[in-house]
């Protein structure tokens, strides 16, 4: 399981794919079934949407 959260290492974040089991450590916790990056020049922000349908953002 993948813990993603604003310390995780952005190598990690990069590497997350679809499939893979990842938590908040909060109350998300499940498989991603996508993963959308955005970057606006200042942050780049990771969403990675679960199949629950529950929504984990990154910024960083």
């Amino acid at each position: 399981m993948i813990r993603l959260n604003e310390e995780t290492p952005l190598d990690v974040l990069n590497e997350v794919k679809r499939g893979d089991l990842v938590t908040d450590t909060f109350s998300k916790t499940g498989l991603v079934e996508s993963v959308e990056i955005m970057d606006d020049g200042l942050y780049r922000t990771y969403e990675f949407t679960l199949v629950t349908g529950r929504i984990i953002k990154v910024k960083k």
